[in-house]
């Protein structure tokens, strides 16, 4: 990834926008705005660490799946998947932006019961009528098509192939960054610390920056990931996000797997996926799984020992003896109300807009969640997909949304 050399203070004291994060959800909103020929306005980025090191985007396993419970779960990563295939027609025909493609081993959920086996087989319907290519498949059939698994305690397996696996999330967060900027979206490095507003509250008036600045805004966008109950809070507002640590490890095997390995998804909730050259990458969290300080990053060493290493080698046998390569502890920014994305305007506080929570399907959304995001800020409403949804009114008038294909 290219570290940009972001200058701390803005060219100008007021803009349409201040993004208030500048990872993938901010720089996709971003791009996709500087690419709209209807927006005209001035969009400053507010980015605390340009290094971006302990970022949720730095810190995913850079997959997508089309396997949801809800339909419009399902579109959003088919835009997703169709815009990283096309990036680069996306993306002007700019040279310099790499011919990206989907990995597609596909991610295999395991149920290993009939109440998930139930779900497994109402989820594939919801995919099918939206296009997807899931299938299910029986235990011996797991068998037949991966040898490898251990599937004595298994019902049924869902996989899809197509458009459902591995992809470059780095390249797509560079390029929308970087054409961003060189199209008049300002990106600084510093800090929103406080917000100032209106006398009846209905609006944001204006943020500080943590360098002193005072920058009159039109409009708000919280897209501070993991830190999203912070940032609104100096709006005077709540919302349901609390950062929680997920743990990943890269290990080689001794006998590495004679063919891809889907993201496997076990029952236990550890995952493992093909990383490539005899190396696998597999993730997981404690059973006690608190909201986390935002600078904690500190690695839990029996979690592998004790939880995530005796449960690989029990689903993959060939996986008993392996070598953890490397291993780091990162953040989902983890919505408590429905696991689901929070977006749109506020209900009381007009101009102040979300885009949080994704729980850790936040990479594959960002190009569906930018364009929502960029239309609705644009043009008040949506032009492609309707995220209306996911807008934070739900919250109050708790109205989750139940997606049943949360990792």
């Amino acid at each position: 990834m290219t570290i940009p050399n972001n200058p701390q203070s803005p060219a100008k004291t007021t803009y349409d926008i201040v993004i208030v994060g500048g990872a993938i959800m901010g720089s996709s909103t971003a791009w996709f705005l500087s690419d709209n020929k209807d927006f005209n306005g001035s969009v400053l980025v507010v980015e605390r660490d340009p290094s971006y090191e302990f970022s949720s985007t730095m810190h995913t396993n850079s997959c997508m799946r089309q396997q949801f419970s809800e339909h419009l779960n399902v579109q959003i990563s088919q835009f997703a998947a169709d815009f990283v295939k096309n990036i680069r027609d996306y993306m002007g025909g700019d040279d310099r932006v790499p011919e990206l493609s989907v990995r597609s081993f596909g991610y295999m959920y395991l149920a290993n019961h009939e109440e998930f086996a139930d779900v497994l087989r109402a989820s594939q319907k919801v995919q099918l009528e939206a296009g997807a290519a899931t299938q299910l498949m029986t235990p011996r059939e797991i068998k037949q098509a991966y040898p490898f698994y251990n599937v004595d305690d298994i019902v049924l397996g869902s996989i899809n192939l197509i458009d459902e696996g591995y992809w470059d999330g780095t390249a797509v967060f560079d390029g929308w960054r970087r054409q961003a900027q060189e199209k008049g979206v300002e990106y600084i490095s510093n800090e929103v610390v406080a917000m100032s507003n209106s006398k009846d509250g209905t609006r944001v008036q204006s943020v500080t920056l943590k360098s002193g600045d005072v920058i009159s805004c039109g409009k708000v966008l919280n897209a501070s990931g993991p830190r999203a109950s912070r940032t609104a809070k100096m709006a005077g507002i709540d919302v349901p996000v609390e950062p929680r640590k997920r743990y990943s490890w890269i290990f080689s095997a001794e006998q590495p797997l004679d063919q891809d390995l889907p993201l496997t998804i076990d029952p236990s909730g550890v995952h493992v996926r093909e990383n490539g050259g005899g190396t696998y990458q597999c993730g997981g969290h404690s059973d006690v799984d608190p909201a986390v300080a935002y600078d904690d990053f500190v690695m839990d060493f029996e979690i592998w020992e004790n939880h995530v290493w005796p449960i690989l080698a029990t689903r993959i046998p060939q996986f008993e003896a392996i070598k953890v390569q490397s291993e780091w502890a990162g953040h989902y920014a983890y919505n408590t109300f429905d696991h689901n994305a929070i977006m749109g305007p506020h209900d009381e506080v007009e101009n102040f807009f979300f885009l949080n929570g994704f729980s850790g399907h936040g990479l594959q959304q960002s190009p569906a969640m930018g364009r929502g995001t960029a239309e609705l800020l644009t043009y008040g409403s949506y032009r492609s997909l309707d995220l209306s949804p996911f807008h934070y009114r739900r919250i109050p008038d708790n109205k989750p949304i139940v997606e049943k294909a949360i990792i």
